[in-house]
């Protein structure tokens, strides 16, 4: 986890949950183990719950799934908060992974997405990826969420551990348009989650 990716999430927390600081938040952060740091302290209030989630046993990861894909151990509608940073390139079909952030989102939830848009091959174990702008939007619109910023730090700014990287950052919102829309809304993501998961099962 690299410093930059670090403020980054700071910069989300600090814009779009500091005025929720009192509210109990669940918040999952997918891909937390501790590889040379976690978000985990940026997300200590008091009454939020901030669980780590993971493919492997490992510091920081409260839940190990046993595929990216499907996840039988989160509940639908359970999340307020998804986050994930530096995940998302070493997922073979995020895609498919976004339809699960979308589901276990509770509606009117918010998700926050960092990955790099550059840098050189870092298998762990594998290396898939690389998210600009439009990218991080298709990806948001696939799950049917509304975007509300995806930019890419396309400048060095000066952090010698992270520059290379030039990480992109997708915010967006599950909707929450009533009862009815909601229902066809997630009707809609199963859907195309069994279509694309029928060899995964």
């Amino acid at each position: 986890m690299h410093q930059s990716s670090i403020e980054k999430m700071n910069a989300f927390r600090d814009k779009y949950l500091s005025a929720k600081i009192n509210d109990p938040l669940r918040i999952l952060d997918l891909g937390s183990q501790d590889v040379n740091g976690c978000y985990r302290s940026l997300f200590s209030e008091l009454v939020w719950d901030y669980v780590g989630i993971d493919m492997a046993a490992g510091n920081n990861v409260d839940i190990v799934l046993n595929t990216p894909y499907v996840w039988r151990e989160v509940a639908s509608e359970s999340a307020d908060v998804v986050i994930s940073g530096q995940a998302f390139e070493h997922i073979q079909y995020f895609w498919i992974t976004m339809l699960e952030v979308a589901r276990v989102l509770k509606p009117g939830g918010i998700c926050c997405i960092i990955a790099p848009s550059s840098g050189p091959e870092h298998r762990y174990p594998m290396d898939c990826w690389r998210f600009y702008p439009d990218g991080m939007v298709s990806l948001a619109h696939f799950a049917q969420m509304e975007v509300i910023e995806a930019v890419t730090q396309w400048q060095d700014l000066g952090y010698d551990d992270s520059d290379c990287w030039h990480d992109s950052m997708l915010v967006c919102r599950k909707p929450d348009k009533g009862i009815w829309w909601n229902k066809k809304s997630s009707l809609k993501r199963w859907l195309q989650h069994w279509t694309t998961t029928i060899g995964m099962r």
